[in-house]
């Protein structure tokens, strides 16, 4: 019997990586997708081709989109200085400067295009509801609003059938998602989390996204992997 074909968006960090690593558990034929978005970050890219061959993925693209065109963002605009060593608290205070505007949504969409053409039914996102840092497009009412959207606006709606988007790690804190990773066969050392590395691809250990990597690795109990400047 064939397995049942998913799209998986594959950033190469931590979480997308643990959510590839559930759908390939989970006995889907993986479909991974990734994005050179104009992104400051993008060493990133060169992880998620390895973990994709890592995880034997059917296929692996990157798609082209320049969203540094407009910016907007500290990942995408080069005079918006990412925030560094924030507590807790200030990540917890509103929408941060590296929010990407609409980039959830424009991923989905490509993957959703993806999924219509090779006759996939199953997308899968590590979006995150607890270590988010206040991005909206992580939200659970978004995913199923747009799981919703996908079904109205593709063929799905005159045949009868839907999309899903699954979403492992929503409710889990970066704890748990490295422990889950660990036990589903992760290796971290291959991702990349930090949203400022340093020209040689090290990660900066300030930023939020390294901020939050660095405390799961402790309270999971597990040695980061992760090489910083």
């Amino acid at each position: 019997m064939d397995r049942k074909k998913a799209v998986i968006l594959l950033s190469g960090g931590l979480d997308s990586a643990t959510a590839l690593a559930v759908a390939a558990d989970k006995g889907f034929a993986c479909y991974a997708l990734s994005f050179a978005y104009g992104q400051r970050h993008d060493v990133e890219i060169r992880a998620a081709e390895k973990i994709a061959a890592a995880f034997t993925c059917i296929e692996h693209r990157t798609v082209n989109i320049d969203l540094s065109q407009w910016g907007g963002s500290a990942l995408t605009s080069a005079d918006i200085d990412v925030p560094k060593d924030r507590t807790d608290g200030e990540m917890a205070e509103g929408i941060p400067v590296t929010y990407v505007p609409a980039r959830n949504t424009v991923f989905l969409s490509f993957a959703v295009a993806w999924a219509e053409v090779i006759g996939a039914k199953d997308i899968f996102i590590g979006v995150n509801s607890i270590d988010y840092s206040g991005y909206p497009d992580c939200r659970p009412e978004f995913i199923r609003a747009f799981e919703e959207c996908a079904r109205l606006g593709t063929k799905a709606a005159d045949e009868g059938w839907t999309f899903t988007i699954h979403t492992p790690l929503q409710k889990l804190g970066k704890e748990e998602i490295i422990k889950l990773g660990v036990s589903l066969g992760v290796n971290y050392s291959m991702t990349h989390s930090c949203y400022d590395p340093s020209p040689d691809g090290l990660a900066c250990g300030h930023c939020d996204s390294c901020e939050l990597r660095r405390k799961g690795f402790t309270e999971a109990g597990i040695p980061d992997p992760t090489i910083y400047a």
